[in-house]
């Protein structure tokens, strides 16, 4: 499994720009809808020609020694602006002309289908195109021709289509985009992408030329990129996007794009999410025009996208609003497992705890989180009890009439990062609870006594390659371990996010009851304290907590407030760097935060624990990791070991239970004072598989 780490993308404000040298001031073409000029998907490029005191008449361009002068218009900076189309798989070159001056741009184009940087693509691949409307698609590909389709709203709120549209129905409503009122109607495109069914919707003014994009009459010149929720193994294109009819982002002109593959549920990898969300902004650049910054949006799974994309793929996303999030798919399925093993516990050996001794051994504000993690995610870590309908049952994996069949586990859409033991065929694991002490907390409060503690740890038991319980705890694979933060699978917060805007959309459900009670609030402070350990500060972080009756109110505001600050960044004409910018440049009004039953905005610094007005109407708990003593940022996949001490707990303990604690922690119990198993720094940002 080779890995490659691509420097230099990401900083570059999504252009790139290649010179001769005596041309350099004088002449320059740039990519306008790539992030760079060695990342062009589907075959053509927006490029952008400047010259110093404007470009000449006598301007020519050729892309592979084709004169494609005729694509480029004028524009109001005295640039050039045009779609270059028909480029070849792998090199191209692009030369402009004028007068004495040259300058050149290798341009590296992959296929529309993809992938760019994420490694082998899944196989088998079942196609979902007709859940959009879409012609049929055969795998591996999974492609269909692009539609055109028209939208508009209502007076009363509702989208609905439009077929031609030219037409004003009587109950169209109005936009105001920029103090101009527009008609309020929808360009929506859709077609595939890197395998994935992809959406774009903006308000629809003229048709966009594809030889001369620039900006719609109904456009802002921004787009929002949404992401979906979830987290499955993928191998089929998915038949929901992160949702583009979006009224907020809409009726404000912002462009808005999402694909299927940027949903968890249909494809729960985030370097493949990145490279969709890519190559998909590419595609709504070269319709559209240049996009002034991308506001990454989405809850849940989307709001794990975010972070992780803007932490190893910076730049494809300028400012993220991730709402209800973790960290990543892997700080996630600690919880889960966890969540998984105490229940199984509570239902047998340990059925005489009662509901607040569970409660406090979970670390929760409520058991109920635990039993929703069951029930929602816990068959992620089967071989098949996550397999969605459009995965065939005769295609799905059978240890003895199928073992070579489609594995439907979340590990599946880490292949490519943590590698396949050859002995089991298996995706390499990082699940690890050796070493664990459940309920550490619970016993130092009172809340269990040395009995029920010796009995947690001794029968929770872990599991093993096919997601069944086993009375042995789980040991992680280390290779896959080194591979987890090599890739940054596990979000160190350390690269992309130190220089992003943040704002943490903190709906609070921590006591919302089963399902949706696995949204905790605490995990937005996970993410502040890894944003501490890895730059030293969190000042690019924001969270704001709000009840889900303030929800819409509360996202008007951060659309709003992350706008304003990606704006007044791209104004700061100083030298500092871009973190230092994104500090420095937060709005005045914004930052942590609640909402009040009221209605009202409190500011005020949001803590874990906390004190103030914010955490007595939202207080917030912990996890069963944290609850055995892990640190708050909860970074370590395996812990190292130390001998047990029982000189370190607050209760003695019978020669009987020092025994059983013995037989339980063989090899000691977890050293949080230490780094975790091979835990080390990612290799870079832009990593290729």
């Amino acid at each position: 499994m080779a890995v490659t780490a691509v420097t230099g993308v990401g900083v570059l404000a999504g252009s790139t720009s290649a010179t001769s040298e005596s041309a350099a001031r004088r002449l320059s073409i740039e990519t306008a809808s790539a992030l760079d000029a060695n990342l062009v998907s589907g075959g053509d490029v927006l490029l952008r020609v400047r010259a110093r005191g404007g470009v000449g008449p006598d301007l020519r361009v050729r892309a592979n020694g084709r004169d494609v002068t005729s694509r480029f218009t004028a524009q109001p900076d005295g640039s050039l602006l045009g779609l270059v189309t028909g480029l070849r798989e792998g090199s191209n070159t692009v030369i402009a002309r004028s007068g004495l001056a040259l300058t050149m741009l290798s341009v590296t184009n992959r296929d529309r289908t993809g992938p760019v940087f994420s490694g082998p693509q899944q196989r088998p691949f079942f196609c979902e195109t007709t859940a959009f409307g879409l012609e049929p698609a055969e795998q591996p590909d999974c492609a269909a021709p692009t539609t055109v389709a028209y939208r508009y709203r209502t007076t009363g709120g509702e989208f609905r289509p439009l077929a031609d549209p030219a037409d004003r129905p009587a109950d169209l409503a109005t936009a105001t985009v920029d103090g101009r009122t527009v008609p309020y109607v929808i360009r929506l495109e859709t077609g595939t992408i890197n395998r994935a069914v992809y959406e774009t919707a903006a308000l629809y003014g003229a048709d966009p030329s594809a030889t001369a994009p620039g900006f719609e009459p109904g456009w802002n010149g921004k787009l929002v990129y949404t992401f979906g929720g979830g987290c499955n193994g993928g191998h089929h294109q998915g038949a929901v996007t992160g949702w583009v009819l979006n009224d907020l982002f809409l009726s404000r002109g912002y462009g808005v794009a999402s694909s299927t593959l940027n949903v968890l549920d249909n494809n729960c990898g985030p370097v493949l999410s990145a490279e969709t969300a890519m190559m998909v902004k590419e595609r709504f650049a070269e319709v559209y025009g240049p996009i002034m910054h991308t506001i990454g949006w989405g809850g849940s799974g989307g709001g794990i996208q975010q972070y992780d994309i803007a932490d190893a793929y910076p730049g494809i996303l300028d400012g993220i609003v991730p709402g209800v999030s973790y960290p990543d798919p892997l700080t996630v399925t600690k919880s889960v497992t966890d969540c998984g093993l105490l229940n199984a516990f509570f239902a047998g050996q340990g059925a005489s705890f009662t509901e607040e001794q569970r409660r406090a051994v979970s670390g929760y504000g409520s058991y109920s989180t635990c039993r929703s993690w069951e029930a929602t995610f816990l068959n992620r870590s089967t071989p098949t009890g996550s397999c969605p309908p459009a995965i065939p049952v005769e295609a799905r994996w059978d240890m003895t009439t199928n073992p070579r069949g489609v594995r439907c586990s979340a590990a599946e859409q880490w292949v490519n990062q943590l590698g396949r033991d050859p002995r089991t065929g298996f995706v390499r694991s990082v699940l690890d609870n050796t070493g664990v002490q459940y309920g550490l907390a619970a016993l130092e409060s009172g809340a269990i006594s040395a009995e029920q503690f010796v009995a947690l740890n001794a029968g929770v038991g872990g599991y093993n390659i096919l997601g069944a319980r086993v009375g042995h705890r789980t040991a992680a694979d280390r290779r896959a371990l080194a591979a987890a933060y090599r890739s940054d699978l596990l979000n160190t917060a350390g690269q992309g996010l130190r220089d992003t805007p943040i704002i943490d959309q903190r709906t609070y459900l921590d006591r919302a009851g089963q399902v949706a009670d696995i949204h905790t609030a605490e995990m937005s402070f996970v993410m502040r304290e890894r944003l501490r350990a890895s730059n030293g500060t969190a000042a690019n972080q924001v969270v704001i907590i709000n009840a889900p009756s303030h929800q819409p109110q509360a996202l008007a505001y951060e659309l709003d407030a992350m706008d304003r600050w990606l704006t007044a960044i791209r104004a700061d004409p100083s030298d500092r760097d871009r973190a230092a910018k994104v500090v420095a440049n937060r709005p005045a009004d914004l930052g942590d935060g609640c909402y009040l039953p009221s209605g009202e905005r409190v500011r005020e610094p949001l803590e874990h624990p906390g004190t103030g007005r914010c955490a007595q109407l939202y207080p917030l708990s912990t996890n069963p990791r944290v609850a055995a003593g892990e640190d708050l940022a909860m970074t370590r996949l395996a812990c190292r070991l130390r001998p047990i001490s029982f000189d370190d707990y607050p209760v003695r303990f019978t020669a009987a239970q020092r025994d059983q604690l013995r037989r339980a922690f063989p090899s000691g119990v977890c050293d949080y004072g230490r780094p975790g198993v091979e835990q080390t720094r990612p290799a870079g940002t832009w990593q290729r598989y």
